[in-house]
């Protein structure tokens, strides 16, 4: 039995990868762990064999820039200080394709982190200073997952999916984006705590995804119909312009899926097929 702490105790991902492990009788014995409280610093970390960071600040207008550093790299650097200190043997850090220049379209192994925003600078410079702790007793292991969704998920699909049901028709787009499905990230987890995988890894559907099609498909889940109109181009670029969500899900952004830890790709002996459903049965039961 492998023993895993979650830093972030009320998030999306830990809470339902504990539901997901229970579910599927997976032999983990799982702890969370509040980083507000400041007591977090007296727990006890030399129990684990794996700790996961999920505590981050994403995107809040509100919040001073400050605020993201102090979160999202120095308190996950300071977490990965103890846990390496305390015999932990493998720290999974939870990135973000925010990385990356949203404008290079098709992120490859040649493109270079480029972040536009502070979460995605703030993410950045917390993997290269949790890089520099790895050595033969301490893997480190940074995932840099697309938008992830799933039934409740919180962000950009729950507003596309209440966009969906509240319109007849939407603008028919020929575009690609990289999406991760929250069961699929679960099983792809255990592939990394199984196999002790260190290193940087881009988990994703093996289905790039249409946003005109994600509409529709949301829309018919919940009975209803939408239409795909041709020929609106100018409408999203208007839109884009106005709202934020247009120009984050309208544009082509995508993993290349030879990227390590795409679906189908091997490490070694071991190959990445960790696709619980496909797109149409992800939505199905992200809508159910």
């Amino acid at each position: 039995m492998k023993r895993i702490l979650i830093t972030g105790k009320n998030s999306y991902i830990g809470h339902t990868f504990i539901n997901w492990v229970k579910s599927n009788n997976v032999d983990y014995k799982i702890d969370t762990i509040d980083l507000k409280d400041p007591d977090w610093k007296k727990h006890d970390f030399s129990i684990y064999d794996c700790l996961i960071h999920l505590a981050a600040i994403v995107h809040k207008k509100s919040q001073e820039d400050d605020i993201y550093y102090r979160i999202n790299r120095d308190l996950a650097v300071e977490t990965a200080k103890k846990a390496k200190n305390e015999g932990v043997k493998q720290f999974v850090f939870f990135s973000t394709m925010s990385v990356y220049d949203k404008n290079s379209v098709v992120v490859s192994s040649h493109t270079k982190p480029a972040p536009k925003n502070v979460y995605g600078k703030s993410k950045l410079e917390a993997e290269n200073l949790i890089s520099c702790l790895v050595s033969s007793e301490f893997l480190v292991t940074i995932l840099r997952p697309p938008m992830i969704y799933g039934y409740n998920s919180p962000g950009n699909y729950r507003r596309i999916s209440n966009l969906s049901q509240r319109v007849i028709v939407f603008p028919k787009i020929e575009n690609k984006r990289s999406m991760l499905f929250i069961g699929n990230l679960h099983s792809f987890l255990k592939l990394v705590i199984d196999n002790k995988l260190s290193g940087y890894y881009f988990p994703q559907n093996e289905e790039l995804v249409n946003t005109s099609n994600l509409v529709k498909q949301i829309a018919l889940k919940n009975n209803k119909n939408v239409y795909l109109i041709p020929g609106l181009k100018w409408i999203i670029d208007f839109l884009g312009k106005k709202i934020e969500l247009f120009s984050k899900v309208f544009g082509s952004f995508y993993y290349d899926l030879t990227l390590p830890g795409s679906p189908g790709t091997e490490e070694g002996n071991i190959k990445f097929l960790y696709q619980e459903k496909s797109f149409k049965e992800s939505i199905r039961a992200s809508e159910k």
